[in-house]
């Protein structure tokens, strides 16, 4: 293992200064995170020449890129939001076959389980990208309970990785490429120009914080004026004997309430208040009802979600048992297996994105909604792009909308997990 594949496992790179007066190593980019909005943004500037170092906390990537249901979530995003998935799209698929990684084109199900979804679908179907399904059709799709869903969708275009692997083999390859990472490091605070760490300072001509909701540990005054906070869900891997694969991630009329393409049409206001008159207690918990199948078979279930600038960790017994119960009924099988539990968490905001330079050749930027793996990548380009200018790997479009404040507006031979 070479010196920064060793930083990586947790010993420190020989270059890197262990001084408080910043001698040392110098770097092009010094990213701070390697979820996969730092990782991206790592990527995008080795790809250009850039010199690169990832500073992290861990020993490897934790937090929310590894701890969602891996869908890369195109087709359902409007706006900036899409921009940014559609300009993250490719480099998911470079990437899987660079990395190595397990990643399908696998589009998105929908599963209708009411009159008013499907017309809220067929009203979203009219822009294009959509294919609508009666109910035997799209049972033949999904290995749902037919008897349940009045018909159903699929969402041309989006993709699933396996989170538990993708973030860590995207680790790797940019060690290949040349990025130093240094772990078991904290950054205490950043001037342009340098990152000051728990292990002395490290230079770089830009710099980009990606910490997610950290960044109010980082940059307090900024979070607070972005309105960031952690949102946690309660999410549970189950084994669940289906009547067939299911082989692309599955949303249901819960999911429908969320992301833009459908929250933004009159035709989701009867679906809201029908759901949430007849079970205040899903809505209580404010359930996304979707499900992804991993490589193995096992079925990623979730997930509940609840804000706060510091969330307690104690999960609710009843919310998992409620994400058990509506599988069950969905599905139509008697019985699961629960063989793990886990709670996510991500930066929640004020609006979709923060981005924002917050010094000269600083910029923070995250996903401040549950969509960094979808629009993580065209996220982390764009800023790249807004540093050091064109010659970095992004959409000229995506690159003219690069906002300098806060804007308000997720192949290979894998088989396990």
């Amino acid at each position: 293992m070479d010196a920064k594949g060793a930083a990586l496992m947790g010993e420190i790179d020989p270059q890197f200064s262990t001084s408080s007066t910043g001698e040392g190593a110098s770097y092009d980019l010094v990213v701070v995170g390697s979820g996969i909005i730092g990782l991206g943004a790592a990527y995008a500037a080795v790809r250009s020449g850039l010199s690169v170092c990832v500073i992290e906390q861990g020993t490897r990537p934790t937090g929310s890129s590894i701890r969602n249901f891996g869908h890369l979530c195109i087709g359902a995003q409007t706006g900036e939001a899409r921009e940014l998935a559609e300009a993250g799209r490719e480099t998911w698929l470079r990437l899987s076959r660079d990395a190595d990684f397990w990643l399908r084109e696998s589009g998105t199900l929908i599963a209708a389980r009411h009159n008013d979804e499907l017309a809220l679908i067929e009203a979203a179907a009219q822009t294009g990208g959509i294919e609508i399904f009666d109910t035997d059709d799209f049972a033949a799709l999904a290995p749902v309970n037919r008897h349940v869903v009045v018909g159903g969708a699929r969402i041309a275009g989006d993709l699933q990785a396996n989170p538990r692997t993708a973030a860590e083999k995207i680790v790797a390859h940019l060690v290949s490429l040349g990025v130093t990472f240094i772990s078991r490091t904290t950054a205490t605070a950043v001037e342009s120009g340098v990152v000051h760490t728990t292990r002395g300072s490290v230079r770089g001509g830009r710099v980009i914080l990606a910490v997610n909701h950290d960044i109010d540990r980082l940059l307090p005054a900024i979070a607070e004026e972005a309105r960031v906070q952690r949102c946690v869900l309660d999410m549970v891997r189950v084994q669940m004997p289906l009547s067939a694969p299911l082989d692309a991630p599955l949303l249901t009329g819960w999911s429908l309430l969320r992301y833009g393409r459908f929250e933004s049409l009159a035709e989701v206001v009867p679906v809201r208040e029908r759901l949430h008159a007849a079970r205040p207690d899903l809505a209580a918990i404010d359930l996304n009802q979707m499900y992804t199948q991993l490589p193995d078979g096992s079925m990623i279930v979730g997930d509940t979600h609840h804000r706060d600038p510091s969330p307690l960790p104690f999960q609710a017994e009843d919310s998992q048992q409620a994400l058990i119960d509506e599988a069950l009924e969905l599905f139509g099988v008697p019985s699961l297996r629960v063989i793990e539990r886990w709670q996510g968490v991500y930066a929640s905001g004020a609006g979709e994105f923060l981005d924002r330079e917050v010094l000269p050749g600083v910029r923070a930027i995250a996903a401040t909604t549950g969509i960094g793996m979808t629009c993580g990548f065209g996220l982390a380009q764009r800023a790249v792009a807004a540093l050091f200018g064109a010659d970095a790997p992004v959409s000229a479009a995506a690159l003219a909308a690069a906002p300098n404040n806060f804007t308000h507006t997720e192949l290979s031979k894998e088989t396990t997990p």
